[in-house]
């Protein structure tokens, strides 16, 4: 019962840290940064975030490791 209690706090931890990278993301950067796409023509805009989610995927493999390091 030990491990399955470590895993529901890692994953509430988890998800208040994506929880204030998307709220406050935008007053960091997150979101217009120089790799992410974003093209808007008329009516039509497109908008894929790629530094974004490379710097999220980096971040958060970071705080896993610290959890779930062996």
């Amino acid at each position: 019962m030990g491990s399955i209690g470590k895993v529901i706090i890692s994953l509430g931890i988890t998800l208040v840290i994506i929880g204030m990278i998307i709220t406050y993301g935008s007053k960091l950067g997150l979101g217009r940064l120089p790799g992410d796409i974003f093209i808007k023509k008329g009516n039509v805009t497109f908008y894929f975030p790629i530094l974004t989610c490379v710097i999220i995927s980096i971040i958060l493999t970071l705080i896993g490791n610290l959890f779930f390091r062996r």
